[in-house]
């Protein structure tokens, strides 16, 4: 077992997380979530603006945008869109679209925005968990309305960390654990067990396959959590 994390969990816990739904009232669904010291606001904005590829065509489309905002970390970062945050952001859309069946939601786009508030690790994964909220909350209001026929959610989403630190794999790694981990993953998964993407990266040395599998274990232990969190709050429909 590891010695000490830095905030005394085990290897196996997650942080403390929670989702505020509706926390702005203007977007078509919104929620802060929160992951230990790790906050994003995620809003859902529904548009009938297609992509040039969709625009003959009855689909719809998933969109994402993410940013880190001034403030969010120790040293204050400039408003501008990095290779960084596209990238994250295709992993965000990417991630949701695999869980929404863009025929049934008709020709209508969602752009889900996510922005991080306090940046303490994870705020790709944490995007994804909350992302997936909005999402939700904004396709269910326009099924509410007549403006979406059927339902085009078709499973759950949600995403977490998990590395390797001092030889120990763990779960959910705030900074202090990310900055120096030797195996750093990003593991998205569907609310049927189902993979949606892995990203794995070897920081100091190499890691084995039984290291990888019992990562792939712990992420699956932690995203279950969080999607019986999900599920528990979007069965009350939004107001």
């Amino acid at each position: 077992m590891i010695a000490s994390r830095p905030d005394g969990r085990a290897a196996d816990e997650l942080r403390s997380f929670s989702f505020e739904r509706d926390f702005t009232k203007m977007a078509d669904g919104s929620t802060l979530v929160t992951f230990g010291q790790t906050r994003v606001l995620c809003t859902a904005s529904v548009n009938k603006d297609l992509p040039p590829w969709l625009r003959n065509s009855k689909e719809g489309w998933v969109t994402a945008e993410y940013s880190m905002l001034p403030g969010s970390s120790p040293e204050r970062v400039p408003r501008r869109s990095g290779g960084r945050e596209k990238e994250i952001q295709r992993l965000i859309g990417r991630s949701l679209r695999a869980v929404v069946d863009m025929t049934a939601l008709g020709p209508i786009s969602i752009t889900v925005d996510c922005d991080v508030i306090q940046a303490d690790g994870g705020t790709r994964t944490a995007s994804i968990c909350g992302g997936f909220v909005a999402l939700h909350d904004a396709i269910t209001r326009h099924r509410q309305a007549g403006q979406v026929k059927g339902d085009p959610i078709l499973t759950e989403c949600a995403a977490i960390s998990v590395g390797v630190v001092d030889g120990i794999a763990v779960l959910d790694l705030p900074y202090a654990e990310d900055s120096t981990a030797d195996v750093d993953c990003n593991i998205v998964m569907t609310g049927d067990g189902n993979l949606i993407e892995i990203q794995g990266t070897a920081e100091e040395q190499s890691f084995s396959r039984s290291q990888l599998d019992e990562m792939l274990d712990l992420a699956q232990s932690g995203i279950s959590q969080i999607i019986t969190r999900q599920k528990d709050l979007l069965n009350t429909p939004p107001t």
